[in-house]
């Protein structure tokens, strides 16, 4: 049986996996600094949803990012806080590629508070 880490190492060999696992970098290190800051607290998805007034679940689905919908700016910003963190949003310029819209690139990160 493979472990996760074989599992994608082996699927990124091919290149069209590798361009969408590319895409959603961004998204994975987002959800990655969640799971991080939370662990790092020492605090549990239960513990962090009855800070926040929600389930457990629901935060299970915001760190796994396979939910149906994004979670709103104002539910970041309550998760951030519960973990003694202020949720910062930045665009940040890529190398020009087309010069539009498209080739800006939002940043999220944690920052502890």
């Amino acid at each position: 049986m493979l472990t996760h880490k074989q599992l994608r190492t082996q699927a990124l060999v091919d290149a069209v996996v590798k361009a969408e696992f590319d895409k959603l970098s961004d998204e994975f290190s987002l959800l990655d600094e969640f799971l991080k800051a939370r662990t790092s607290q020492g605090l549990t998805q239960a513990q962090v949803a009855e800070k926040i007034g929600t389930t457990q679940s629901a935060v299970a689905r915001m760190e796994s990012g396979s939910g149906k919908h994004s979670p709103s700016l104002a539910t970041l910003t309550k998760y951030a806080d519960a973990l003694g963190c202020k949720l910062e949003i930045r665009l940040v310029r890529r190398p020009r590629e087309t010069g539009n819209l498209a080739s800006r690139s939002n940043r999220f990160s944690l920052k502890q508070a």
